[in-house]
């Protein structure tokens, strides 16, 4: 599996958690969530490349996606994550808030993403 294809592998997790939360599944959405976050973690394992590929998703037409992998590379990359967060914490919604309090928590300086 190439990168690319475990990247769309995390979009695609992304996406259907958010439809599942939309409607109301949330067994449907936890198992969504432990396959985008394994899908992180192999890219992880990748270094470099593999935080290349995530980094990819800050252009994604679902702004969930591109906000998951904006979250995920925050810490590595905040130069690039910020912005993606920024646009999309001006929106209104369940994805905006997400955004807006990844931020909060970030110039807080208690940011930490658990994922091992």
């Amino acid at each position: 599996m190439t990168l690319e294809n475990i990247a769309e592998e995390f979009a695609r997790n992304v996406a259907a958690q958010t439809d599942a939360i939309m409607r109301g599944d949330s067994k449907f959405g936890n198992k969504c969530a432990k396959r985008y976050t394994a899908a992180f973690k192999k890219l992880r394992d990748h270094g470099e490349a593999g935080r290349d590929a995530l980094a990819a998703l800050f252009v994604h037409p679902r702004m969930d996606v591109r906000v998951y992998a904006a979250v995920f590379l925050l810490s590595e990359r905040p130069e690039q994550a910020k912005p993606v967060l920024e646009e999309a914490a001006k929106g209104e919604g369940l994805i905006p808030f997400e955004a807006s309090q990844a931020l909060k928590h970030w110039n807080a300086g208690n940011w930490s993403l658990d994922v091992d």
